[in-house]
């Protein structure tokens, strides 16, 4: 049985270069999220989010090669973030972001096999055997960004801030590009197991040529999960 693995089937996505920026066409993908605010570092449903969504990732491959007969490798953690004023992602060094003021949006991508209806079984079963107080707050959501720009970030976390401030007020300008959604990492270090300089991170901004994008349109559409 061969196992999906989002990463090498969407190489393009998943292997940036950390050297310059790319353009990207990002396909419409379906997640498992959860929504919240707040410094991640020290916010409890930050936590418990993360934790809910493995849970039931994992539940879903498991059940998806026991009973679907396919196998795949769980995605990584990815994450939507934005703040009332953007500058505080990437004004000052890392001591001087204020997370405090960043909404989020967790995230593991699904197979395409993987329906709302296997999801609304499978979170049935996870929240009969653990008390997982995020397991409530989880939705499928569908997300379509298309057209993006892309960078490997190697390092701290904290040490994004000056990337992101080429990326905004460097490319995006040079190439006559505007915001069309949200911020967007992917997590491909673990933070318990890497040093914080071998931290390896996705960095995502989903952009329209200037004077073509829609302001309005909305950065993901909501899915019912039952």
């Amino acid at each position: 049985m061969d196992k999906y693995d989002v990463k090498k089937a969407c190489k393009a996505l998943y292997a940036p270069s950390a050297k310059e920026f790319a353009m990207v066409d990002v396909p419409v993908t379906r997640y498992l999220a959860i929504d919240g605010q707040g410094d991640p570092n020290v916010e409890l449903a930050y936590i418990q989010a993360v934790e809910a969504l493995y849970s039931v990732s994992y539940a879903l491959k498991f059940h998806s090669k026991k009973v679907l007969g396919r196998d795949y490798v769980v995605a990584p953690l990815e994450g939507l973030w934005w703040a009332e004023d953007m500058a505080a992602f990437t004004a000052g060094d890392g001591a001087e972001r204020d997370k405090s003021s960043w909404d989020w949006t967790m995230m593991i991508s699904q197979p395409e096999w993987i329906t709302t209806d296997v999801v609304a079984e499978i979170l049935e079963q996870v929240a009969a055997k653990k008390q997982l107080p995020g397991l409530r707050s989880i939705r499928v959501a569908e997300l379509a960004e298309g057209l993006s720009v892309q960078i490997l970030h190697v390092g701290s976390y904290d040490d994004e801030g000056p990337v992101l401030e080429r990326l905004h007020h460097e490319f995006m300008p040079a190439n006559n590009l505007v915001f069309n959604g949200k911020h967007h990492e992917i997590y491909l270090g673990d933070p318990r197991r890497a040093a914080p300089e071998k931290l390896r991170t996705i960095l995502r901004q989903p952009v329209a040529p200037a004077g073509g994008a829609n302001p309005a349109a909305p950065a993901d559409e909501s899915v019912p999960s039952s």
